[in-house]
């Protein structure tokens, strides 16, 4: 009976075997699983779009056409590239979903476990790229002011001298930004207060796409902190208000075009006023602008001349009317503008800047927005909130996008 157990007894080699394989099994098992929740869970996040491309797919005839057909104009030649662009898209997301699928079920062979991972872990990464990045940008319309500078005006609102000095930090930290940007800050025109600070401000930013990144800056910003003049420590909170117009190039002939008419213009000059010497008072070098269909009105005396000054109010007055036409073309394009017709909002309390805290919240984007004060002030910690603006407002205009379809 004992030689009868000890023959039917396995090897003793045999489970430690059998351990090896089990642990390499549940290894493949578990690495696989992984595999297929992360691709799962992408495909999840991004099922609007996936609805899309395959509506696109079964629905859309012009991902089949070509050049040709569009003509030779150079918008048929833009149409065309933008689908071209699209169907691309298309093709290389089948391939990689196809692709990713086929090098999980890989993982069940352990010989081919280590070079599977290493081959998921790329396709996975391509196609997050493809959705997340790829294919958004090649289903929004690009920027129309993307190649526009950008003027700024600062207006201190309610908390006196201590709004008039939030202003002056608000000037020296758009001018810091700007020059992180490589873009070119130039002060048109200011008020200057009793107390050290400005009433009011026109900051010229002069580069590409000095517009698209500043314009999240209009609206209200608020200031929480204790002024160096208050004896008991009291909090006071200020606001300044910020607008962000678009600025293009001047033309080299004359200050008009389809956007200011000289016909739509009433110049009036006057003798300047304030600190600047002989020259006050003496000389009708101030210049104010009123554009009549829409009764704007800017006006210019920080200059010398009266060329000068004219030529600068004429500036002023193009930006204004600009940024109403890009207002006006947004409502056209889409009856409820979510985003920015609350950030067009000049009244609207857009960020809070909480100096006892040390901390900058931006209210559009919630608590997750925070960053310290010495950081939004020096300029770097401003690009951060910027970025997320821009990410949640083309997360936005894709959403819509998508609903039209």
């Amino acid at each position: 009976m004992l030689l009868i157990r000890r023959c039917l007894r396995p090897p003793s080699y045999q489970p430690v075997l059998t351990r090896r394989s089990l642990a390499h099994s549940l290894s493949c098992r578990s690495k696989k699983s992984e595999a297929i929740s992360a691709y799962e869970q992408l495909l999840l996040e991004n099922a609007s779009l996936i609805r899309f491309l395959d509506r696109s797919t079964a629905h859309n005839p012009a991902l089949g056409t070509h050049a040709d057909d569009f003509g030779e104009d150079a918008e048929g030649v833009r149409k065309y590239k933008g689908i071209r662009n699209l169907r691309m898209i298309l093709e290389n997301f089948r391939t990689l979903k196809a692709t990713y699928e086929d090098t999980v079920q890989l993982f069940d062979s352990p010989e081919l476990l280590d070079l599977a991972t290493v081959e998921a872990d790329s396709l996975f990464r391509d196609l997050r790229s493809l959705l997340v990045h790829d294919l958004p940008n090649a289903l929004l319309p690009p920027s129309e002011t993307e190649r526009l500078s950008a003027l700024v005006e600062l207006k201190a609102g309610v908390g006196g001298s201590e709004s008039s000095l939030f202003a002056a930090e608000l000037l020296r930290m758009y001018g810091r930004f700007a020059r992180l940007n490589g873009w070119e800050p130039t002060v048109l025109a200011s008020s200057e207060s009793d107390g050290g600070g400005y009433k009011d401000i026109i900051l010229e930013v002069k580069g590409s796409s000095a517009y698209d990144a500043l314009r999240w800056e209009s609206g209200v910003h608020r200031v929480q902190r204790v002024p160096a003049t208050e004896a008991s420590g009291r909090l006071h909170t200020s606001t300044v208000a910020t607008v962000v117009l678009p600025l293009s190039e001047e033309s080299q002939s004359d200050w008009t075009d389809d956007l200011v008419k000289l016909e739509d213009v009433r110049v009036e000059v006057m003798r300047s006023r304030g600190a600047g010497g002989q020259h006050v008072n003496k000389t009708e070098s101030a210049v104010r602008l009123t554009h009549v269909p829409t009764g704007i009105t800017v006006s210019m005396q920080d200059e010398r001349s009266q060329h000068q000054n004219k030529r600068r109010a004429f500036q002023v007055l193009r930006a204004r009317l600009l940024d109403l036409k890009l207002m006006r073309d947004q409502a056209d394009r889409r009856a409820t503008r979510k985003s920015l017709v609350r950030t067009a909002d000049r009244s609207e309390k857009i960020r809070t800047y909480n100096y006892p805290q040390n901390r900058v919240t931006d209210h559009r984007l919630g608590k997750g927005s925070m960053v310290s004060c010495e950081a939004i002030m020096e300029g770097g910690g401003l690009q951060m909130l910027i970025d997320g603006l821009k990410d949640k407002h083309l997360s936005e205009a894709l959403q819509d996008v998508l609903e039209l379809d």
